[in-house]
């Protein structure tokens, strides 16, 4: 199990005070969809097919002893919460909940809805919706990491303190799922 500390970022870094970058990451990435979706629309795309998008960025509510809340997610796809750095994935009646970065190098993933498959920009490595590693595809060598979670009613509850790797840890790297009927 690896823990990481509330002031550091997946790449061990402290977190940027005052470095003047714009103050909320979600914002600026939504805006820059708004404006990617707007331009599309601008050159002939219909508002639907440029608006509609499997990947989501979501923000859970955080709790103090280090437990972010989800709803469920109604329909298979990615949805990324930057702030926790946590991409909640729901595939074929399960739900999982893994580190943003890549198991390599600390690399921020990709999803890639052609494929339907997440990659590493850095060095190409690719994971299919469930974590599990695509064989040759990249210089990782092993599977995406998945963080605890666990069923509240219409919620999913993902402990930010449990950290599993499927190689180090594989019984509950593999429990670390919730099964939905």
């Amino acid at each position: 199990m690896t823990t990481r500390s509330n002031d550091e970022t997946a790449a061990g870094a402290p977190e940027c005070a005052g470095c003047g970058l714009p103050e909320s990451r979600r914002r600026f990435l939504r805006d820059t969809f708004l404006s990617m979706a707007g331009a599309l629309v601008a050159v002939g795309v219909n508002r639907a097919s440029a608006f509609a998008m499997p990947l989501q960025f979501i923000e859970g509510t955080r709790h103090s002893n280090q437990t972010v809340t989800y709803p469920i997610p109604a329909a298979d796809g990615a949805q990324i919460d930057k702030q926790n750095e946590v991409i909640l994935v729901r595939w074929q009646n399960a739900v999982y909940a893994f580190n943003l970065s890549c198991p390599h190098q600390n690399t921020a993933l990709r999803w890639d809805d052609g494929d339907r498959q997440f990659q590493c920009p850095k060095h190409h490595s690719r994971f299919q919706p469930d974590g599990e590693y695509v064989p040759d595809s990249g210089r990782a060598t092993r599977n995406m990491d998945r963080f605890v979670i666990t069923r509240a009613a219409n919620n999913v509850v993902v402990n930010l303190d449990k950290l599993y790797q499927d190689d180090t840890d594989p019984a509950p790297w593999a429990a670390a799922v919730i099964k939905l009927a």
